[in-house]
């Protein structure tokens, strides 16, 4: 089988389970940014030779793919999605980056006091592109949230503190020597 479905041709694609929705479909929307963040982590994955940073990127880029399949389920497919054996965003995902936020501020770098400008190395440059897609991301699903009171609030709280370890995680790469221009 080709991945040339051609069914996408009119601007319509299906949903898990094969509801069919408009590309421009705010779920759509929103699964997209998570694509597009988890290839941007790709990028910080294949960049870094520092086996935190590396350890710590794939742990989310699985997560991720937890909160796409999610995104692209109907909210009326949730429940057979679920009994089929697929995974939901969950707290303990969340707690989890949670963790590692706090292990960052309190044992790898302490208090910021100015703004950074990405680009100090390639590491950091990638992990900062994808805190920028990761905030498109949670304002994509914030709108769905709004739109769904039904909606699992956990995704935005993943997002929102994604976003917050993609940003320290790139300020932990700038200190690594090996990875200073």
């Amino acid at each position: 089988m080709s991945i040339a479905t051609k069914t996408g041709d009119e601007g319509e694609t299906s949903l898990m389970y094969g509801r069919r929705v408009a590309k421009t479909d705010a779920r759509v929307d929103a699964y997209g940014c998570v694509d597009e963040l988890n290839a941007a982590l790709g990028l910080g994955q294949a960049s870094t030779a520092n086996p935190f940073l590396s350890e710590q990127i794939l742990a989310v880029q699985k997560e991720l793919v937890v909160v796409m399949g999610e995104l692209a389920t109907a909210a009326d497919d949730l429940d057979r999605y679920s009994k089929d054996g697929f995974q939901l965003t969950t707290p303990a995902m969340t707690d989890r980056l949670t963790a590692v936020v706090d292990d960052l501020e309190k044992n790898k770098l302490g208090k910021f006091k100015d703004w950074s400008i990405p680009g100090k190395t390639m590491d950091s440059a990638a992990l900062d592109l994808a805190r920028t897609v990761c905030r498109r991301a949670e304002r994509r699903v914030a709108a769905l949230m709004t739109a769904d009171g039904s909606f699992n609030r956990e995704i935005l709280r993943y997002l929102n503190r994604l976003s917050d370890l993609c940003w320290l995680l790139a300020r932990y790469a700038e200190t690594l020597p090996e990875q200073r221009r």
